[in-house]
């Protein structure tokens, strides 16, 4: 008896320190958040303590989900985390994904588009944001077209396949590690700009990963082990992204397994790209997309950006 109580009072409180912490995606799960994923299945989140669940949003976003407490870590993007902070919500992006905006307008090739001059006549497939309306209106006017002469058709989330296959709208903005990727997977050619290559202020953090300023502020040992064990997992899917990709398989079986495993070859040299090393933000990277929002009247005065973000969680 005494030996099977020492038993218990070693291995016990492994589990019952362990802290519970929820992580609000963004949308369904999908390459985007593999490392996550990857630091679950694999045990570096168990290693640093921590019991992690993951779940999606519902009728709030994950910016009001992890700023109101009810989880502790979301999936955001830097154009949403600034117009929160822009609105007092106290939420703080911890690190970028993905290093570059992979994300740029598409439309079939048979389209006959061949530049943004070409857009004028066209539907384009909204979903609605006024970002993103204002977004197209300036890239237009920089390349001397016309945004006036473009028509906007709100579908909400339709795919760009049935969109454009079915004739709903000419061209959409995408992100081009899924739909790209998916493109020619199914054998459609499709034409593609990229958002960073039109104008470098587009060239922001899509997506990052947030917390709150009270998790920071009360928690931050939590939220360093959070972060080491995350990095552990993109690492690994930096570094195997065939077996990460069926990782993230395991999870979110409902997914195209042959657009999931080129998709995370895809982004393999998307996560890091040019950093220093996973995850860190720039400065003037936040600074510089602020400025557009505040310039084209989405924020009524500039946000300290300093507060938006910080890299101080990195391992």
């Amino acid at each position: 008896m005494r030996v099977l109580t020492a038993i218990l009072i070693m291995t016990f409180p492994i589990f019952l320190l362990a802290e519970n912490v929820t992580v609000v995606l963004d949308w369904y799960p999908n390459t985007n958040h593999t490392g996550i994923f990857v630091a679950k299945d694999l045990g570096f989140y168990d290693e640093e303590g921590l019991s992690v669940k993951v779940i999606q949003p519902s009728k709030l976003t994950s910016e009001q989900i992890v700023a109101s407490g009810r989880a502790e870590f979301g999936i955001s993007y830097q154009e949403a985390v600034t117009l929160a902070r822009g609105e007092g919500l106290p939420i703080v992006s911890i690190c970028a994904i993905i290093q570059h905006n992979t994300s740029g307008f598409a439309w079939l090739k048979s389209e006959g588009i061949r530049s943004v001059k070409d857009w004028e006549g066209k539907k384009y497939g909204s979903w609605g944001s006024p970002i993103e309306k204002a977004t197209i209106e300036y890239i237009m006017r920089k390349y001397g077209a016309d945004p006036e002469k473009v028509i906007f058709v709100n579908v909400g989330q339709m795919d760009f396949f049935s969109g454009t296959l079915n004739d709903v709208f000419d061209f959409a903005w995408i992100y081009y590690g899924w739909d790209g990727v998916a493109s020619k997977i199914k054998g459609i050619e499709i034409g593609y700009l990229s958002l960073k290559d039109l104008d470098p202020v587009f060239d922001y953090y899509t997506p990052v990963i947030i917390t709150s300023e009270r998790m920071i502020k009360e928690k931050p040992d939590i939220v360093r082990r959070f972060m080491k064990a995350t990095y552990k997992g993109y690492m690994y899917a930096i570094d195997h992204p065939e077996e990460a990709a069926r990782i993230l398989l395991k999870y979110a079986p409902e997914l195209d397994e042959k657009i999931v495993i080129e998709s995370q070859k895809y982004l393999s040299k998307e996560y890091k790209a040019d950093s220093p090393k996973w995850g860190y933000q720039k400065k003037e990277v936040w600074e510089r997309y602020a400025k557009w929002l505040h310039s084209m009247g989405f924020l009524k005065k500039m946000i300290d950006v300093e507060k938006a973000f910080t890299n101080e969680f990195l391992p």
